[in-house]
């Protein structure tokens, strides 16, 4: 059954890095979610007042992977734990948070936060909220890495960013 989850770790550009290499995600479109203002623009989002956040949205064959395993690798490629930052990345548009689409999803990220917090010394922070809506952030956003390798961000934060949670995830989340 093909599926979706939204939500927010920091940069959109390293987490949808992240799950373009997980095996069982079909698409990742980097955009904002979580806010008041409608069609938000990045500029608009980097102000912080917002409300929204950047966040990837993922659609995903839940037969190859369950949503509660994609919200595992989400708290493995980023830090749950610091409030509204994420690196040098500080702001409430870099917030943790996961926006569930229904209940189902509300309940699984409940119970994967309880779980994942054994992993870390600091309280998970994460912010459970209903999703309401996603605004695809603009055309030069999308497959960032994939499309910029040699930028300077991309060899300095993402690609270290992407070989550390190559390390940490099972081969197994993998694809091909």
């Amino acid at each position: 059954m093909i599926e979706t989850a939204t939500f927010g770790g920091g940069c959109f550009w390293c987490t949808e890095a992240f799950f373009k290499i997980v095996k069982g995600v079909l698409r990742v479109e980097s955009g904002y979610s979580g806010g008041a203002l409608n069609n938000p623009s990045y500029k608009d989002v980097c102000r912080g007042d917002t409300g929204h956040a950047e966040v990837v949205q993922i659609t995903f064959d839940n037969d190859l992977i369950s949503y509660a395993d994609i919200l595992r690798l989400h708290f493995m490629s980023h830090d749950p734990t610091t409030l509204n930052q994420q690196g040098s990345d500080r702001g409430t548009q870099y917030r943790s948070v996961i926006f569930a689409h229904d209940e189902a999803q509300r309940n699984i990220a409940k119970q994967i936060i309880a779980e994942m917090q054994s992993e870390f010394k600091d309280a998970i922070v994460t912010e459970v909220q209903p999703f309401a809506a996603f605004y695809k952030a603009e055309h030069y956003h999308q497959n960032y890495y994939e499309n910029n390798p040699d930028e300077g961000y991309c060899k300095i934060v993402i690609e270290p960013k992407v070989k550390k949670f190559i390390q940490k995830i099972e081969y197994k989340f993998l694809k091909d």
